[in-house]
């Protein structure tokens, strides 16, 4: 990378991260206080908390390809800012359930609105932030790139539970509501001076393109995927089960294992190559999730849900290079779209049939069920790596370290 390429990114790269995080920041925030509001304060179902919670998820899926359209088409950091703008209104629609909470179902529904509408600003602030990135950083920075706005995203959501519990216990939530929208406010500010992308006119063909180029590392994805969604999902409930305190830390393990990391490792993928990487990491996520589940001792758990956070870290970045350098050149954001929606669709499809797995052989049995799945990826990360060494011994195509 030049000199001059790397001022741009060294701006731009914190700016970015500042907008994922904050995001991200607001939707670990309201994680802790929305269930309650909706059935403490509005006197819901459980039912109606799963359906607005999951609102934002189901609407982050939808526009995925549409954000990194957008991405291509009219520039990231329009992307961007348009997230952001979402994102602030969803903070006054989160304002304006509550001005309404004497009637709950205009509440609920409004309330259900800003979950859609910051389901909308996760998606294009997510594609956005890494399509400016990867315009801005050149070669031989993909992987460090995707890492590090992958990194805010996980700081973000570990960091905002806690804000968020507090800030509804002492404020009601209608404080979730003033720091989503004072949040996304200031967060605006840091992108005004940043440097514009350049957009490409995208060809008609190029949705057709990309899910073609970008469908292999996405499945793989979506298998290594499963064990950070059971992690999520079943970690705590299964280390309280064996009596393992305290359990929250099985989960904490985890993100401080992917984080440091990824602080460490990060430029790996653009050293070793993406695919190679990410065989090396799959199987050391994988091993990580087989501790669990054999694991006689607390200790030994614990350091299992390490393993399997480290060895995912760089999962991620490495199979999104592959993505990106078989993308059309004038569709890395919609690269970056489609391969997040793989994880999208891994976790809201096969993360509750585990789910159900587990009634039927028990919890600890699907984190072993979990690590196989996982090893399935191997494979085809295997096939990406041999598909990019035939690449490198004949003539490079220029889209392969764009």
């Amino acid at each position: 990378m030049s000199q001059s390429s790397s001022v741009p990114v060294k701006r731009t790269l914190p700016s970015l991260m500042g907008c994922v995080f904050t995001v991200f920041w607001v939707t670990g925030a309201a994680l802790p206080a929305l269930p309650l509001h909706i059935h403490d304060d509005l006197g819901f179902s459980t039912f109606a908390v799963g359906l607005v919670s999951g609102a934002q998820f189901a609407t982050a899926l939808l526009c995925r390809l549409w954000s990194g359209s957008i991405s291509d088409q009219k520039g990231p950091k329009f992307a961007v800012t348009a997230g952001l703008l979402l994102a602030m209104l969803a903070g006054v629609l989160y304002l304006l359930s509550m001005a309404t909470a004497s009637h709950p179902v205009l509440s609920i529904v409004i309330l259900l609105m800003g979950r859609v509408t910051l389901g909308g600003a996760e998606s294009f602030i997510m594609i956005g932030a890494q399509s400016w990135c990867l315009s801005l950083s050149g070669p031989g920075n993909v992987g460090k790139m995707i890492a590090w706005i992958g990194t805010a995203m996980f700081v973000a959501m570990a960091l905002g539970a806690p804000l968020g519990g507090f800030l509804y216990a002492v404020f009601g939530f209608a404080s979730i509501g003033w720091v989503t929208l004072l949040g996304a406010s200031a967060t605006l500010l840091l992108i005004i001076a940043i440097p514009s992308a350049q957009a490409m006119p995208q060809r008609r063909k190029a949705t057709g393109e990309v899910l073609k180029a970008v469908w292999v590392p996405g499945l793989a994805m979506a298998f290594s995927s499963l064990g950070y969604g059971i992690m999520t999902a079943f970690s705590v409930l299964l280390f309280v089960q064996k009596g393992w305190q305290p359990a929250w830390l099985s989960f904490t393990a985890f993100a401080a294992a992917l984080m440091v990391a990824r602080i460490f490792f990060g430029p790996l993928p653009d050293r070793l190559g993406g695919a190679r990487t990410a065989m090396v990491f799959i199987v050391i996520h994988s091993a990580g999730l087989a501790a669990i589940w054999i694991a006689p001792y607390a200790w030994l758990a614990f350091a299992g849900s390490a393993v399997a956070g480290f060895g995912y870290a760089l999962v991620y970045p490495g199979l999104g290079m592959e993505a990106v350098a078989r993308a059309p050149a004038d569709a890395k954001g919609l690269a970056m779209g489609v391969y997040t929606a793989f994880i999208d669709l891994a976790l809201g499809l096969f993360a509750p049939l585990l789910g159900l797995l587990a009634n039927v052989i028990g919890l600890a049995q699907v984190f072993l069920a979990t690590a196989l799945l996982a090893l399935c990826a191997v494979p085809i990360a295997t096939w990406l790596y041999a598909q990019s060494k035939k690449v490198t011994a004949g003539k490079k195509p220029a889209d392969v370290t764009a």
